[in-house]
């Protein structure tokens, strides 16, 4: 069985989803730097799985530290949480980790026990995931029919999580209940986390799957083909706006005009109650290359303009429902998310 990441008591184990699904390949790291560097360049992706990541890497740099005591501990901690959250800025997963590390290093003086519960507190945000993945899918199954034809869009599976996944998590519960469900998985320009992973989960699962391109989906609404969508979350704004992978907002116009009911499954680490609406969400801007070439081959001319969000909005009319591990926001906006949250 693979997993996403893995805390080896002083080293870090992250698949290289860079290269599925031609190639299975773990890197191991021994340094918070490299660990940081695995989120910022995609090697681990997901906003579940960057906060498990974040968390073991922070674990690390403490257990790493020639720090001779606790303040000097600290301050180097300090600079390694600022190193994390700029790594990648619209999963709030990340900052949710990253505040919790902070609250238990400004929480104990004593070096040793420092690092020992930095460690624990990072297997704990791991085995929490899991367990909330699990939930969630048992919450959220019962929204998805025998012999429904699901779409998805990016990778909210295993890949993306500790284990199990958040969208994938619903739809493998649906499953695991009996059902027999069929997934259509958008291939996700520019970095075809469709393509190359979401196909690559379902079909080690034994779950049919069929891909298309993100510019189809429309076409198969209107004939009839898709019962559901069902996708993950990056982060959930107060008013129940949510951050998805781009793509996600259109695909959410088009359910909306085909009376096709339009699913979110995100763990409560996703809804932040800071962010009133989806309008002060900030949007990751990436490198042009990920437009620009695929696999090292350039398919666009020189010279011309290249813009690469990485994420776009969907508002929370446009969502039928929030699964998360602690309930279902049905119709969200209002006082559903923060009623949730405060669980």
């Amino acid at each position: 069985m693979y997993y996403t990441i893995k805390w080896n008591g002083d080293s870090v184990s992250i698949l290289d989803q860079r290269l599925l699904p031609l190639k299975e390949e773990y890197h191991t790291y021994t340094d918070f730097q490299s660990v940081a560097d695995s989120i910022t360049y995609m090697e681990t992706r997901g906003a579940p799985a960057i906060g498990i990541t974040a968390a073991m890497g922070i674990a690390l740099a403490a257990k790493k530290s020639q720090a001779k005591n606790s303040n000097e501990l600290k301050t180097e901690l300090e600079k390694v949480l600022e190193i994390f959250a700029g790594t990648r800025p619209t999963a709030v997963n990340l900052f949710w980790t990253i505040n919790r590390m902070r609250e238990l290093i400004n929480g104990n003086s004593d070096m040793a026990i420092l690092k020992e519960v930095l460690e624990k507190e990072a297997l704990a945000i791991y085995d929490e995931d899991i367990q909330a993945n699990r939930q969630m899918g048992k919450n959220g199954s019962r929204f998805l029919e025998d012999g429904d034809t699901v779409m998805t869009h990016c990778n909210a599976g295993a890949l993306a999580t500790g284990g199990y996944g958040t969208a994938l998590g619903v739809i493998r519960a649906a499953v695991e209940e009996g059902k027999k469900i069929e997934v259509i998985a958008c291939e996700t320009r520019p970095y075809l986390q469709g393509a190359r992973l979401t196909t690559w989960e379902l079909l080690k699962d034994q779950i049919p799957v069929t891909l298309i391109t993100d510019n189809m989906s429309g076409h198969f609404m209107k004939e009839g083909r898709i019962n559901k969508i069902v996708v993950g979350a990056d982060r959930v704004a107060k008013n129940g706006d949510t951050a998805n992978k781009i793509g996600t907002y259109t695909h959410s116009v088009l359910a909306k005009e085909h009376g096709i009911p339009f699913y979110i499954a995100a763990p409560l680490s996703t809804l932040d109650p800071e962010t009133e609406t989806g309008n002060d969400i900030v949007i990751e801007e990436r490198s042009i290359d990920e437009v620009a070439f695929i696999k090292g081959v350039q398919i666009a001319p020189e010279g011309v303009k290249i813009l690469n969000p990485s994420f776009d909005v969907t508002p929370a009319g446009n969502i039928s429902a929030i699964i998360t591990e602690k309930g279902v926001i049905e119709h969200p906006g209002g006082k559903g998310i923060m009623e949730i949250y405060s669980k």
